[in-house]
């Protein structure tokens, strides 16, 4: 359903679904309700300037009953963000695609307190592209390789690439050496069964289920405190190299998910999760090309190279 407002500063309108019936009598009792975090006047304030419209952009009146649009959309006020002090760096750029090497910290898309600071509004705004949109996406923990459209026109034979498992994708990963000194027996191949639960954090895993997700894992290096790990994921659950690797007993440095889950902290920039989106490989669905895409980016915790 497309949006009746314009991109607005890299950033795009919020829709929300209203109900149709309902114990409130207008749209605006239901989101006083719905949002009732917010200042319930600020909020009845933006109905009478006209910043919550409908499906074809008129404004919803303060008294339009419930029933009468099933469907708003709205600009977001967050507060006043500070800007992380990291950089995207742009490796790759055509007329279909942009690849990006994400820093730590910077989602890649807006939500919650991150508009600004997001790797799609950034973008947009950098390359003053709307219609950029991510074809894949990165945890906010997570640097490295991410993938952009530029355009509506082709961005459906590369999503297409990803649903059907045709990108090759690698990743780095620096985890604590297991207190027994006791590591897998690599190159080792993990699976399970994850599946994200509307309103938690973390994933949840069942044992009992037949598996949903796979990672090859290879050993690069260790030394007397870290082991250095090759991840090859063959599917691509939220958070699953994180879980794999946790179950593994060797959990990434730095991770605040897995395997426990620890208090919410501010960001702490010197302690980045040690996950790097390493590589990407696919054949380039409009030009039939070989695609190859490297990060520049390195894991602070890996050991140094004998060599």
């Amino acid at each position: 359903m497309p949006s009746p407002l314009p991109v607005r500063d890299g950033v795009g309108a919020t829709r929300l679904h209203v109900p149709l019936t309902g114990s409130w009598p207008t749209v605006a009792a239901y989101m006083v309700e719905r949002f009732f975090h917010l200042d319930s006047e600020r909020l009845l304030e933006r109905f009478d300037r006209g910043d919550i419209v409908r499906a074809d952009g008129s404004p919803v009146p303060r008294d339009a009953p419930l029933g009468s649009v099933e469907f708003v959309w709205y600009y977001r006020e967050p507060a006043v963000e500070t800007r992380m002090p990291f950089e995207i760096e742009i490796l790759h750029r055509d007329d279909h695609l942009v690849v990006v090497d994400k820093p730590h910290f910077l989602p890649t898309t807006p939500g919650g307190k991150f508009l600004q600071n997001s790797a799609l509004v950034r973008l947009r705004n950098l390359l003053d592209n709307a219609e950029l949109a991510p074809i894949h996406r990165l945890d906010r923990a997570t640097a490295g390789l991410l993938m952009f459209s530029t355009r509506p026109a082709t961005r459906g034979a590369y999503q297409l690439l990803f649903e059907k498992r045709q990108v090759q994708k690698v990743y780095e990963a620096v985890s604590e050496l297991p207190g027994n000194g006791t590591l897998p027996a690599f190159p080792v191949v993990y699976r399970n069964n994850i599946d994200k639960l509307r309103g938690q954090v973390r994933v949840q895993v069942d044992d009992a289920k037949e598996p949903n997700s796979e990672t090859l894992v290879e050993l690069i290096r260790t030394d007397d405190r870290v082991v250095h790990t090759l991840l090859r994921p063959h599917s691509g659950k939220m958070h699953q190299l994180r879980v794999h690797l946790a179950a593994l007993g060797i959990g990434i440095l730095n991770d605040r998910f897995y395997p426990e889950l620890q208090e919410d902290l501010p960001d702490d920039y010197d302690r980045p999760l040690q996950l790097l989106a390493r590589e990407l490989r696919f054949v380039d669905p409009i030009s039939g090309q070989d695609r190859v895409f490297t990060t520049r980016r390195t894991l602070q915790e890996a050991p140094v190279s004998d060599a």
